[in-house]
């Protein structure tokens, strides 16, 4: 079990998702940092879809009933392990009645706690995903609070070859990622594929699209980020349109003309115009773009798109092979 001591709202089990319901109005909702979260299940050998726990608020502060193994990935927390300082992107053994204490990121938004073995909350449309809105799966279908006991997963007993624990590079500091000329220091680039209602908007805010920066609001959660640029975008026409599907990534453009990127909690339809869509392979960064941050858009196109997801998979795959040698299953005397 895991124990919740301390945690502020907001903080839930997150597992990469539910799929295949989003013709029913059921988004996907999953880890808003699905690289970080299959990143940690590949530091522990758990299936790259096992649960874990997306925290967005701090401090937190979890007990461990049981001896296992975790592993710390996303935003930088400054775990700590019975006072002990962990690095980032860690993976080391715990044991029965060890605290692990979380702070404010001094890097990035959201971090992820994974579990050898997962947590083992209930199957919902086979996901353990949080659906916060709709209050299903996850823990009772809502938010962590203290108090709370979380049961792990069976896994086989394993412990870290080195004992101070084995780590991964970040994917930022790996994975390629877009280009935008007029990108300034801390600016999170996110590569786009012009969407189905590009050529709706004049030539100048196509242009605005990818040369302004668009600062992240306060107003902006799982569901969506709202942006702000200096100059709005404007369609040449004002043509009603219907509700229709969109996904996680979609880049929408309200009448405000300030846009609008729907995010693993959003909604499964809406009538707004879309400008453009993020790719898959970048919505990590977005999920660590914090309020205040801000966005520049780089074009993209399908090639490109399918290229980000093979390099993210094989960064997954190496990392999975070589924690794979960094592990020793207790009881053997390799």
């Amino acid at each position: 079990m895991i124990e919740v001591l301390l945690t502020p709202p907001l903080n839930m089990v997150q597992d990469l998702g539910r799929t295949g319901f989003r013709c029913h109005g059921i988004a996907r909702t999953g880890a808003m940092d699905r690289l970080a979260l299959a990143a940690g299940n590949a530091l522990l050998g758990n299936p790259p879809d096992a649960a874990g726990i997306e925290f967005q608020l701090f401090p937190v502060r979890l007990r461990f009933t049981r001896d296992t193994a975790i592993a710390l990935t996303g935003a930088d927390t400054m775990p700590r392990l019975d006072g002990r300082l962990m690095p980032p992107w860690w993976a080391v053994s715990v044991r029965a009645g060890q605290e692990l204490v979380l702070r404010a990121p001094r890097r990035g938004m959201r971090g992820y706690l994974t579990v050898a073995g997962g947590i083992d909350v209930p199957l919902v449309f086979g996901s353990r995903t949080t659906h916060l809105r709709a209050g299903f799966g996850g823990l009772d279908g809502r938010a962590l609070a203290e108090g709370d006991r979380l049961p792990l997963g069976d896994a086989p007993a394993f412990t870290p070859r080195d004992p101070a624990g084995l780590g991964a590079r970040p994917p930022g500091d790996v994975l390629p990622g877009g280009e935008a000329p007029d990108a300034g220091p801390g600016d999170v680039v996110l590569r786009v594929i012009p969407a189905a209602e590009y050529d709706q908007f004049d030539a100048a805010s196509q242009a605005l699209l990818w040369s302004q920066g668009w600062a992240v609001t306060s107003q902006s959660n799982r569901m969506g980020y709202r942006l702000q640029g200096a100059v709005p975008l404007r369609r040449t026409e004002l043509v009603e349109m219907r509700s229709h599907g969109i996904v996680p990534g979609v880049i929408q453009v309200p009448p405000s003309g300030q846009s609008i990127i729907q995010l693993e909690d959003g909604n499964s339809a809406g009538g707004y115009p879309k400008i453009g869509a993020v790719i898959e392979a970048d919505l990590w960064r977005i999920a660590q773009a914090a309020p205040g941050a801000t966005l520049r858009f780089a074009p993209c196109d399908a090639a490109a798109a399918r290229a980000a997801e093979r390099a993210a998979a094989a960064y997954l795959g190496e990392l999975r092979h070589l924690a794979g040698l960094g592990r020793r299953e207790l009881g053997s005397a390799a």
